[in-house]
This record gives structure tokens, sequence and C-alpha cells, in this order.
């Protein structure tokens, strides 16, 4: 990368716009790899059009090109190397418009997922997509992911959530598929293209969201459980009594949960010795009968002994407290993290198959498996986490044991680096070749995170 190159990108961007590889280096990697950051320049362009001028240069150069979001992702998808041009979109984080009468925000891709939520909330909308990472995940990481988290149940994934969206092409050129409507039928629905792609076949700038009125009640419990046919028939209770109100359903596994409420981690709110624990969370527009109705399920539940005990918070801080059992697994951590999906009806034998498997194939292994259940989501921590030296073997055994399961290896975190010598597992080679041929379409000289995704 001559001096020359970079004085062209200083003249698009500013020399604030600009960082070298020491300023890199002090930024997290993500946190899940604490490794420093490399890359020989970080671009930080503040338009949609500094950002088509960068990639105008870097195409014409075959100069690779690394977009970051919040760097929260634990798949390496926004890892550089020494040699690489990083771009970040910290420098846009406007929500550009709010309508609503359609119920849409246009909102920037370097805006912070809870900056978005919270700003929304004051407009008096929700924007339902949340994650652990909500507070430095951004926008366009969410959809070039196509992220998750606990509300699918309900709202769907990223993608069910983003009506337009514009993005700049591996050549510069700018591709508006901004459109606000929820049905648009015109041809080819271009913006799936970049939803998902991980930033392998454009970089994403703007964005239009659907927004929904912000619940009047909100109802949550923890309840435990002691089988998971009874945490099937407690979903199956809740879906059909709260009659679509339902919008968060998370399990966590006995281990997980005995392991976060231990003497390094937070208190637990129900009695550790049970097999399966349980967030269940519902909002609806009626605070007084919703109340009613989600405790008259409670009752039910207990009564039947489809559930054994459960708390209810009474304060949002007690919900918080909730959560955090949840969301907080720093003390099950170092561990392998993985991220698949399957349907409900193949859990058990799945993780019964993955208890097994480590049990006799690595000495003192251990899978600490929670998730969101509802939607076929299954997150693993494996330990010990010991220096590396034992991830292929672990790799090998939480993916194999998907065979024959109808699972994938990827639930909402993507591919990244870590894992496409996987992705055979999940996509058939007719799928492969399809994926194969758009990035080659699309970037021709392969400068769009590169080394990602696809061998």
């Amino acid at each position: 990368m001559s001096a020359e190159f970079l004085a062209q990108l200083e003249s698009i961007v500013g020399s604030d716009g600009l960082a070298g590889p020491e300023a890199i280096a002090e930024r997290a990697t993500s946190y899940w790899d604490p490794s420093p950051m490399q890359g020989r320049v970080l671009v930080r362009p503040r338009s949609t059009a500094e950002v088509s001028a960068i990639l105008v240069l870097c195409h014409a150069a075959g100069q690779p090109v690394v977009i970051q979001g919040g760097l929260t992702g634990p798949v390496e998808g926004a890892v550089g190397t020494p040699s690489d041009v990083l771009v970040s979109l910290e420098r846009m984080t406007a929500i550009e418009s709010v309508d609503p009468t359609d119920g849409v925000a246009v909102v920037q891709a370097g805006a912070v997922l809870q900056n978005v939520q919270d700003a929304l909330a004051a407009e008096g909308f929700l924007f339902p997509l949340d994650l652990g990472a909500r507070g430095s995940c951004t926008i366009g990481g969410t959809v070039a992911t196509n992220a998750g988290g606990i509300n699918v149940l309900r709202y769907g994934m990223m993608r069910h959530l983003v009506l337009g969206l514009e993005a700049v092409m591996a050549d510069g050129t700018v591709v508006s598929s901004m459109q606000q409507m929820l049905k648009n039928n015109a041809g080819y629905d271009l913006k799936q293209l970049f939803i998902g792609s991980e930033g392998t076949l454009g970089i994403v700038t703007r964005v239009a969201v659907r927004l929904f009125p912000i619940p009047r009640s909100r109802q949550t419990v923890m309840a435990a459980a002691d089988s998971f046919d009874a945490v099937i028939g407690f979903l199956d209770r809740l879906k059909k009594g709260l009659a679509g109100t339902l919008s968060a359903y998370e399990v966590m596994w006995n281990n997980y949960y005995a392991g976060v409420t231990g003497p390094d981690g937070h208190r637990a709110p129900l009695d550790r010795g049970h097999a399966f624990y349980i967030i269940a969370e519902a909002e609806g527009a009626n605070p007084g009968a919703d109340e009613v109705r989600f405790e008259s399920q409670l009752a039910d539940a207990l009564d039947a002994g489809v559930i054994v005990d459960a708390v209810v918070p009474k304060s949002d801080t007690e919900r918080e407290a909730l959560w955090a059992v949840r969301e907080g697994f720093e003390a099950v951590l170092p561990g392998y993290i993985y991220d698949v999906s399957l349907p409900i009806r193949n859990m058990t034998r799945y993780v019964d198959r993955l208890n097994a498997m480590l049990d006799a194939d690595w000495p003192g292994a251990i899978a600490y498996v929670f998730g969101h259940i509802a939607d076929g989501n299954l997150h693993i921590f494996t330990a010990p986490h010991d220096g590396g030296m034992y991830r292929e073997r672990s790799d090998a055994i939480v993916y194999g044991c998907l065979e024959g399961l109808e699972g994938s290896v990827s639930a909402e975190h993507g591919i990244g680096i870590e894992k496409k010598e996987w992705l055979h597992a999940t996509k058939s080679p007719a799928e492969l070749a399809v994926m194969r041929s758009l990035k080659t379409t699309l970037d021709p000289r392969n400068i769009l995170n590169p080394g990602k995704i696809l061998s």
C-alpha cells in the first residue's frame, strides 16, 4: 500500500478519518478475541458517497477491504490482516427519519443498537431486535450477520425487520433499495443479497427498519422444569394461552444455570437442583388483563406439574436480575462458543449425543447448553478452553452431532472464518456453488472481506 494510495484515502475522509496500525492494535478484536486488531489503515467515512469513493479506489487497486461494525461477533468475521484496509462506519450513526404512520425509521449503519432502541422508544416506538451485545453492536453489523436475539419468536430475525437498505458494491456502485413498504413484490428482492452476507457482497450504509408500538404491559417469569418434555409442554401452553403475546422463551440446562450462579456468579433465583430453567416473557396492550392471563397460565402449569417452581419479578430491577443469569455467562468462561440450530423435537437427542461424545473423546470435557429454544437456537460453550489445543476436536464433536438431525452449524452468529470449513455440513454442493457464483459476480476481484464464509 503506497503513500500515494494512503493520500488518496485521506483526500476522501480527511486526516481525522484515518488511523494507522498502532491505533488499530488498540481496538478490541471482539468480545471473544482479546488479541490485537490488525490492519494497514482504518478508514472512517461519514457518508455513503465516501464509502463509494473508498471502494472505487480499492477496487481499482485490488486492495482487500474488511468492514467492521461493533466487533461483537464470535466467528472472526471482521478480522483483518496487516495489509487490509479496515472500514468502520462509526461516524455514520444518525437516525435520519421516523415515519409514525407507516412505522418505519431510516438509520445509518454505524448506529449502535441500544442507542437506536432508546431513541425510538423516546418517540413511542419499539425496535424489537434485542441481544446481549446491544450496547456495542451496530445496525449495519446486525444486518450483515442477520442477527437474531431474544425476540425472534415474536418479531423474527433482522431479515424480517428490514424493509429496505442501501449498500455499496465492491466497485463503488451504490445500490439504493430503500423502499419502505411492507409489501413490495417488484422483481428480485435485492436487499436480501446483503442481509446475512457478512460484508462479502457489499457494505450496508443505510437501513429502513420496521417499528412497532411500545407494549403497555410486560410479564416475566423464571421457571424450573424437570424434563425437556416439560420445557416443550410449557412453551406450548404459553404460545396458545397467551394468544400470540409471548415474545421470549429462553432455556438453560442445569450445568449452565449452576455454573453462572456459583460462588463467582449471579445469585440463584431458584434452587440449583432442577434439570432446566426457563425465562419466558410476554408483552401486551392491556396491563390488568395481561397480568391475570399470564398468572393463570403459570398457576395451571404449576398445578399440572409442567413446571415445578417459578419466580415472578415485581420490579424492573428484579427482572434485570433474572435476565442477567441468562446473559451474564462470564462465570463459565473461557470456553469454545457455538451457535447451532435444529428442530425442537431433535434437541434432546442432540444434547445427549453431544454429552456422550464429549465424555468418550475428551477427558474432563463439559458442554454448557442454553439458548432461545423456541426459535430452534442452542448456544453451547465447551470446556476446558486449553490454549486452543482442543478446538478442532470440539468443533468436530459439536458440529458432527448435528448429522441426521436437520440442523445448522450457525443459527445467528454467521460463518466468518471459524465456521467456513463446516459450511458443507449445512449447505448442499449446489447451494455452495450458487453462493460462489454470487460472490464471483458481485465481487470479481475478491476484495470484500476475503476469506470469510467461503473457502
